[in-house]
């Protein structure tokens, strides 16, 4: 069930001509990560110069990220990623296209530190994956060629967070961030297409 869905997904992008960006959104335990690889593997399997990347590989220093506390979904929000960074490294280069470098991650939050950059280029036609929170954000809507929002019950969504970090004294934080930007941005409405990702092995398009 997975394959056909990704394919769908696929044919309402359209032909990958210059460069393409597509960003994969959605709560945290949506499922992102997993989703977006799985594109970028069917994509590949079709013909398409494909990239990933994740928001993830943009975090902001911690002592920035937490300035309005450790608590605070407010700081979650508006404070987690260096967008400019992101912009400058890695979407303004690769939309360049020819034989400019791109930089797909910039800092490695577990570590807290930046990372060495690697720099990647390819051919004129290429598409960019890009998976993460918050990337319907007001700022961010115009980089994307297509979005998608991952829809989840957040009963699921807890019980993956669970499976993976164990339990977490973040959760309020991340709850209440994401509720925010939920509320500010309108994700469901304002992305290309909505997909059930409730079953991982057989996500929907809404």
């Amino acid at each position: 069930m997975l394959t056909p869905t990704l394919r769908a997904l696929l044919a309402r992008l359209g032909p990958v001509r210059g460069r393409m960006i597509l960003a994969i959104d959605g709560i945290d335990g949506a499922g992102k990560t997993r989703f977006a690889d799985a594109v970028a593997l069917e994509a590949e399997r079709s013909g398409i110069a494909v990239f990933r990347a994740s928001i993830d590989g943009f975090h902001r220093p911690r002592v920035k990220r937490y300035a309005r506390g450790r608590e605070s979904g407010e700081g979650f929000y508006r404070d987690s990623y260096d967008y400019s960074a992101f912009k400058r490294s890695l979407i303004e280069p690769f939309r360049m296209g020819g034989s400019t470098a791109f930089v797909p991650a910039v800092f490695d939050v577990t570590r807290d530190s930046w990372v060495e950059p690697t720099w990647l280029s390819g051919p004129e036609d290429a598409l960019l994956v890009v998976d993460g929170i918050f990337l319907h954000r007001p700022e961010l809507r115009a980089l994307w060629n297509y979005s998608v929002w991952l829809e989840v019950d957040s009963a699921i969504a807890a019980e993956r967070m669970r499976e993976r970090d164990g339990e977490s004294e973040a959760g309020e934080r991340y709850a209440t961030g994401q509720a925010i930007y939920i509320a500010e941005a309108r994700p469901a409405d304002v992305s290309s297409v909505i997909v059930d990702n409730n079953d991982f092995e057989s996500p929907f398009i809404v």
